[in-house]
């Protein structure tokens, strides 16, 4: 399974934990991918950290008035850009590339707004902790 699949699946699984409060284990398909299951859970277990984050760059909006599914995808585009730790992969994927996933899943999954809208924060958001960095 190519790991753009990978990565919508974890989202998937996200936005239905999300939506239903049912445990992950429940909306994680029983086939799921140890990249699938890393991604999913470390954007469940960081989602205040995450939420705070997205509300921070997502000016004149809180996390809970952004759709489930926006939510979802760029919880587990974060998780690989501040977290590549906590995902089980071969290797990390840039953030750039996670961004671009991000992108196409919004293109996907979301109306004609959603990518640009993930886009921006995402971006905003790499932006500032690349600046915050030491050099």
């Amino acid at each position: 399974m190519r790991r753009s699949e990978q990565r919508r699946a974890a989202v998937i699984a996200l936005y239905q934990h999300d939506l239903t409060a049912r445990p992950l284990s429940e909306t994680l398909d029983a086939k799921a991918t140890p990249l699938t299951r890393s991604l999913a859970h470390a954007g469940a277990d960081r989602a205040l950290e995450l939420d705070e984050l997205i509300e921070r760059h997502a000016h004149g909006w809180t996390a809970a008035r952004i759709a489930p599914l926006e939510r979802s995808i760029l919880r587990v585009a974060l998780v690989e850009i501040l977290h590549p730790d906590a995902v089980e992969a071969l290797r990390p994927i840039p953030p750039e590339g996670a961004i671009d996933e991000a992108v196409e899943s919004a293109k996907v999954f979301c109306g004609a707004d959603a990518p640009g809208f993930v886009n921006g924060i995402l971006d905003a958001i790499l932006r500032e902790v690349r600046a915050a960095a030491p050099h």
